[in-house]
């Protein structure tokens, strides 16, 4: 199975579907997502989709999004 390692260019991510929040604006403010072949998951800027792309594990990510949920991280919006 291929390994994919933090930094990768995300256009190197061929066959994947890229998901974005229904939250998005129109100025390109967000974040879009893709599940990845060996179960990781890689995140990139929408404004920048041939940029990078961080990779994450499914345990990083969940870890992340229960904490967003949870408030951990309302200090650095708004």
């Amino acid at each position: 199975m291929q390994q994919f390692d933090n930094g990768v260019q995300a256009s190197s991510l061929t066959g994947v579907q890229w998901i974005k929040s229904g939250r998005s604006n129109q100025s390109g403010n967000c974040v879009e997502v893709a599940s990845l072949p060996d179960g990781s998951v890689a995140v990139r800027n929408s404004r920048f989709p041939d940029g990078p792309a961080l990779v994450y594990t499914r345990a990083e990510l969940t870890a992340f999004v229960e904490g967003a949920r949870d408030g951990d991280f309302d200090g650095l919006t708004g």
